[in-house]
């Protein structure tokens, strides 16, 4: 067999821009790869939402590859337990209701389950900015990762959403942007991203699930950012809330979505 190297080319061009152009109308836009985002997207694309996750690191996974200190391990509560069942990820019982795992199978799991269920995911992008329609956040406005770290002025492009999951982690940058930008008010006590308080883990991993919730008309927060935008506590590498976090953001969308999907 001969292999051509314009071929190889255009056949990583051609698919890569017909999956772009069909994942710029969606059901969902999630901003962020790591566990809440890559579990919503799981919980979304196999219950028929048509999914575009975006992230604009080259590796998606967030906090989970480094496990703790890069000690490549992570601890899940008896809580998400079940979830680990469900995703088929390894682990054992450390002690009464810590159930350790490995951070590398964990994020391995979590990419396959959510793309194979057909969320798309798009690395090294990232959401410069949101669109926002008469009030509610309808979309995000894309550009490459690199082109923003590197501070070039490029304009940008659109997605269109239905949904925007803010799954950013620490910084929340989409509920910043919606909070310092457009000057709205969002539906924390503060009115705005209060900002992550101090690791206290039995706190964080309470409060990550009860702060998963519209903050806006159309935006959803999940994971971290949840915390950081409610003012809650910071929890380390344990990730039950993370990934209950992220299955609640996507079945808050799902009903409010019924019989209105794209697939």
């Amino acid at each position: 067999m001969k292999l051509d190297e314009v071929t190889i080319s255009r056949a990583i061009i051609q698919r890569y821009m017909d999956e772009l152009q069909d994942y710029l109308d969606v059901d969902v836009a999630i901003t962020g790869g790591g566990p809440s985002g890559l579990m919503a997207a799981y919980d979304l694309a196999r219950n028929g939402a048509k999914v575009t996750l975006i992230d604009e690191k080259l590796s998606i996974g967030g906090g989970i590859w480094g496990g703790g200190m890069m000690f490549n391990k992570i601890v899940v509560q008896e809580e998400g337990k079940g979830i680990l069942n469900d995703l088929e990820i390894r682990h054992d019982e450390y002690k009464n209701g810590y159930y350790i795992a490995d951070s590398i199978n964990v994020a391995a799991k979590l990419i396959a389950k959510a793309t194979d269920a057909g969320a798309r995911v798009f690395n090294l992008i990232c959401a410069e900015d949101l669109v926002v329609h008469n009030d509610r956040v309808s979309g995000l406005v894309l550009n490459w990762g690199p082109i923003i770290k590197s501070g070039l002025h490029v304009d940008p492009l659109v997605l269109r959403s239905k949904y925007v999951i803010d799954a950013t982690g620490h910084p929340a940058a989409l509920l910043s942007i919606l909070t310092e930008k457009m000057g709205a008010k969002i539906n924390t006590p503060t009115g705005k991203v209060a900002g992550e308080k101090s690791m206290f883990a039995l706190e964080g991993e309470r409060d990550v699930v009860a702060n998963t919730q519209e903050v806006y008309p159309g935006i959803i927060v999940t994971g971290m950012a949840a915390n950081a935008a409610f003012g809650s506590h910071r929890m380390g590498p344990v990730f039950g809330g993370m990934l209950l976090s992220g299955r609640k953001g996507a079945q808050l969308i799902l009903e409010s979505l019924a019989g209105s999907l794209q697939k």
